[in-house]
């Protein structure tokens, strides 16, 4: 609960506007706002016009709105991304452990999920990697994309890419080449591709939605961690955990760190990056932080 004491004009009122709609929007998806309010006023902002409201009478349309959620998550969340990022940990995955993976596992396919894939650079650039390996024939490798802003997940569905985008800006020409065609001025994912990925909104703070993704071998989860405080960070981890196959690998970005939060992983250092093995001797130990 919030208690106001001392409201003495019409800024002090906006400010408690802004710190519940930040607690509001710290409980539904884990962003963490609450110690800069300036950043979600500026982020809201355009919309409060738009709809002649207050930050306090924003809170309260929502709770009455809740469709409301996926413009303010278009507003909040950062979707900037592109093909073959971080390409040291992607070649790890494709190149050591999947096919390290795929001789202990012979009656299903192997199933990666991309945690927070925005508009789908990360988990078709995963797809075109897994295909120049040349080991993994169709229907043995699954690929989950998943992220918390609707939009992002339908631009990531239709795998069509503007050619200025920077979305281009790392891949090698050869993968440019080989796994898109040119359309209406962009570039678009070959049917071979995106049969491999399959695409779903998903708020990794609400459990009943993570059922949906079952049991996976390695999940990607990077560049998120870095918008959520400490609890969350916990939060999220363990129930990503939860979701790993014993043994199975999750890969953070270069920025993010769990190495010293006992949440059941072990670190893994290879050249040039570093990720982390779930350690299923620690099952019993983190459920009491799993939330």
């Amino acid at each position: 609960m919030f208690k106001l004491e001392g409201v003495a004009n019409g800024d002090d009122m906006q400010d408690y506007g802004l710190v519940k709609l930040s607690q509001m929007i710290y409980d539904y998806c884990g962003l963490h706002y609450k110690d800069r309010l300036p950043s979600l006023k500026e982020k809201v902002s355009k919309r409060l016009s738009e709809l002649g409201l207050s930050s306090g009478d924003y809170y309260e349309y929502i709770q009455s709105h809740p469709m409301e959620w996926e413009v303010l998550v278009e507003l909040l969340t950062i979707n900037e991304t592109y093909f073959y990022r971080e390409e040291n940990q992607l070649n790890e995955c494709c190149s050591t452990i999947l096919p390290m993976m795929k001789t202990t596992i012979r009656s299903r396919p192997l199933r990666i999920w991309s945690a927070a894939c925005s508009t789908g650079e990360e988990p078709y650039t995963l797809a075109m990697l897994i295909q120049e390996t040349g080991k993994f024939p169709p229907g043995t490798v699954e690929i989950v994309g998943t992220d918390i802003n609707k939009k992002v997940i339908q631009k990531a569905e239709k795998g069509w890419y503007h050619q200025s985008s920077f979305a281009f800006r790392r891949i090698p020409e050869n993968l440019l080449r080989k796994y898109f065609t040119v359309e209406d001025g962009g570039y678009q994912i070959i049917p071979a591709i995106q049969k491999m990925v399959r695409f779903q909104p998903l708020n990794l703070l609400n459990e009943n939605n993570l059922d949906q993704i079952g049991e996976v071998d390695v999940i990607f989860c990077r560049n998120v961690l870095i918008y959520f405080d400490q609890d969350t960070i916990k939060r999220v981890i363990c129930r990503l955990r939860r979701h790993l196959i014993p043994g199975g690998y999750l890969f953070l970005g270069h920025a993010e760190s769990i190495t010293d939060m006992a949440l059941g992983f072990q670190k893994i250092d290879a050249a040039k990056t570093f990720y982390y093995r779930k350690d299923p001797e620690q099952d019993g130990t983190v459920s009491s932080i799993s939330g």
